[in-house]
């Protein structure tokens, strides 16, 4: 495996029928390991950044490598297994399944990977750990998510993102609908699954507050090189 999580170079992207590109960045690394702060203002690109990285869409050039795999390589199929296996994601519209428990969409990803299954063990148990540690109680998790509130909603989908130690975790401005103490207690949560993973985590934001608590932060307006940014 590669030293870096991930690694580009050159990598752009522009949206069908868009007459310039919205991402042209020269290089840019997340290392093995790592916990990074990125951060930009609305139209940016982050989230198309973070689409990229977690192989749902493909760059228009350039080269993307995650955890030493060409993603461009791959296709449709394989790039789905690859991220189910490999990447947990943080939407930040959440994508949680309506009707489905909270429980049931916190251990989706292992019904999706058998490998996600194996490294969680006790999948049940698992997502009884991971919920305790968001203040989600068993009886909340019982209820559809489209019963849940937002801050619920958001608490159940970073937990599908860590169940089954995933090697990299990916997470869209995971705690903008979390009150101060809940936001404390996610972001130690996250930092700590990742750390005992062994997970490199990309964490986007736009607030600046959270920065300190990660290894490094970067900003996508200086990294983003494309004449005209969209979101």
């Amino acid at each position: 495996m590669s030293a870096d999580a991930v690694s580009l170079s050159a990598l752009r992207y522009r949206w069908p029928g868009a007459a310039r590109a919205c991402l042209d960045i020269a290089d840019f690394t997340l290392a093995a390991g790592e916990r990074l702060f990125l951060h930009g203002p609305s139209g940016s690109g982050k989230t198309t950044l973070l689409s990229l990285i977690g192989g749902v869409l493909r760059p228009e050039g350039g080269k993307l490598r995650v955890l030493g795999t060409e993603l461009a390589a791959l296709g449709g199929p394989r790039r789905d297994r690859f991220r189910a296996d490999h990447i947990g994601i943080i939407f930040q519209q959440f994508n949680l399944i309506p009707y489905l428990s909270g429980a049931d969409n916190i251990a989706l990803p292992c019904r999706f990977s058998p490998l996600r299954a194996q490294r969680a063990g006790n999948v049940s148990a698992a997502v009884a750990r991971l919920a305790a540690h968001l203040d989600l109680p068993a009886g909340l998790l019982a209820r559809p998510a489209a019963e849940l509130s937002v801050g619920q909603q958001q608490r159940v989908a970073a937990a599908r993102a860590l169940i089954g130690a995933p090697a990299l975790v990916i997470a869209d401005e995971p705690t903008s609908s979390l009150d101060a103490a809940r936001q404390d207690a996610f972001l130690a949560l996250l930092l700590a699954e990742c750390t005992a993973a062994g997970a490199s985590l990309l964490f986007v934001s736009h607030d600046l507050r959270l920065a300190g608590r990660f290894d490094r932060q970067a900003a996508l307006t200086e990294l983003n090189h494309a004449a005209e940014v969209e979101a």
